[in-house]
């Protein structure tokens, strides 16, 4: 993905913090994708305010994962793909590696894609696998704002399409509140059965998404680059200062030289930009976790034991009969916003695997048909929508551990960090978030395979 311009010639721009923000924005628009849509509504629908506290755990969770990425790409200036790349010498090992996050990326598609083809349906009556192919297409020019016009220019139209979405999925609740007993008593942590375990890993596999760990310390990365021509001068004359006369080229990456280079070149200190990265990240957070929750809240207090609404066209039927077609419209444009927004990420989180773990780039367009193909069959061949919107969010929930936990490890490290590592308490949050999220899915393979 190209650089963004020079952030020395901004210095001295108007409104310079509010500049600082944006990347977590754009990969906050990966927890309000369909998939999130699907398992909140159908968790809500199917158990009421049970799964409150999912959501809300999912939240705070992504709050430290997300900020962790986002330190990843401001402080090495590489994204966390490429550093995989860099340290796993065995060819197959990455290879291999790269599959598992492909496979990951195609199942973020299948969701998005499918939700913006459902919601084409929902607004306009037009066939699943036309929706699907628009839906595609459109992604693709969001796609081209940021590659001709750069990373500022792709947050700003991604940050419009967030609050057509927030606008779409919560102006329910404003026609018909949730109880707020039954929301305290979701906030309880427990189960009811499989069926509920299943949807939890939904939902935390919607939250927590892989694909957004990789992207967001690229969106990072690219935000805060400077020009590279000032990095390579002034590492060159970093790594002279520390090696000596005879020093050549700039310093290696993940040196404290490199480190030093790159924050030079920016004319920012990365203490501030990490201080604005952590008001990014909540403000972005705030807001999805929000939408989340008020997706789940409508469907409990609106859609809860009313036949159909385990799809996506029989909750808007639902909404619709029930509160109105104003309600229900609001919520298929804020699913197409989503959608569309969503895949477009998407997309960008699949280029940068690529680039990073395989070393290689291939055309956008050829790019977007690999993870596409897969959404469009599954849409001609008939299966339902939200079922597959559904089990793909539990496909992203068995990806996170291997997008998570080199992130955890990598933080901790100095050799890659430096003064900017993880303090211990921040590493064992760390351990801990993944450690759940893994026994999570453990739990879930076992009460699926023994019929628990």
């Amino acid at each position: 993905m190209p650089k963004t311009e020079d952030a020395v010639a901004r210095r001295h721009a108007p409104g310079r913090a509010l500049w600082l923000l944006g990347p977590a924005m754009v990969a906050g628009v990966a927890y309000l994708d369909p998939g999130n849509v699907a398992s909140n509504m159908t968790a809500g629908a199917a158990f009421g305010y049970l799964l409150v506290w999912v959501v809300v755990l999912g939240n705070v969770m992504a709050w430290l994962i997300q900020y962790l990425s986002a330190k990843l790409g401001i402080v090495t200036g590489e994204s966390l793909p490429q550093i995989l790349g860099r340290r796993m010498h065995h060819p197959w090992g990455r290879r291999l590696y790269w599959l598992q996050a492909e496979a990951v990326a195609m199942a973020t598609d299948v969701a998005e894609v499918i939700g913006g083809a459902v919601a084409l349906h929902l607004l306009f009556g037009i066939p699943l696998v036309w929706g699907g192919a628009i839906t595609g297409v459109v992604s693709m020019g969001l796609l081209l704002v940021q590659t001709r016009r750069g990373a500022r220019a792709f947050e700003t139209v991604l940050i419009g399409m967030l609050v057509i979405i927030a606008v779409g999925f919560s102006f329910g609740l404003l026609i018909a509140p949730p109880d707020a007993a039954g929301v305290a008593a979701g906030l309880v942590p427990r189960f009811e059965g499989t069926n509920s375990v299943l949807l939890a890993a939904s939902i935390l596999g919607a939250t927590i998404m892989p694909h957004a760990i990789y992207a967001h310390s690229a969106l990072a990365r690219d935000r805060f680059a400077p020009n590279s021509a000032t990095v390579a001068q002034v590492g060159h004359t970093a790594s002279a200062r520390s090696a000596g006369a005879g020093a050549d080229g700039p310093p290696a990456t993940g040196t404290s030289a490199s480190r030093a280079a790159l924050e030079h070149a920016r004319g920012i200190s990365t203490p501030r930009l990490l201080r604005a990265t952590r008001w990014d990240v909540s403000i972005a957070l705030a807001v999805a976790g929000t939408v989340n929750l008020a997706i789940l809240l409508l469907a409990a207090a609106n859609l809860a034991g009313v036949d159909g609404t385990d799809s996506l066209e029989g909750a808007y039927a639902a909404l619709r009969d029930g509160l109105g077609p104003l309600v229900a419209t609001l919520f298929a444009v804020g699913l197409l916003a989503s959608g569309l927004a969503s895949t477009s990420v998407g997309a960008y989180a699949g280029a940068e695997i690529m680039h990073g773990l395989l070393r290689a780039r291939i055309p956008l367009v050829v790019r977007r048909l690999v993870t596409l193909v897969p959404a469009l069959a599954i849409l001609a061949l008939g299966v339902d929508p939200t079922l597959a919107l559904v089990l793909s969010q539990v496909v992203l929930s068995f990806g996170i551990p291997f997008a998570l936990v080199p992130l955890v490890a990598l933080t901790a490290r100095s050799d890659v960090l430096g003064r900017y590592r993880n303090r211990r308490a921040t590493t064992v949050a760390g351990v801990l978030a993944s450690g759940f999220l893994i026994t999570l899915n453990v739990v879930l393979l076992w009460l699926v395979f023994t019929g628990g």
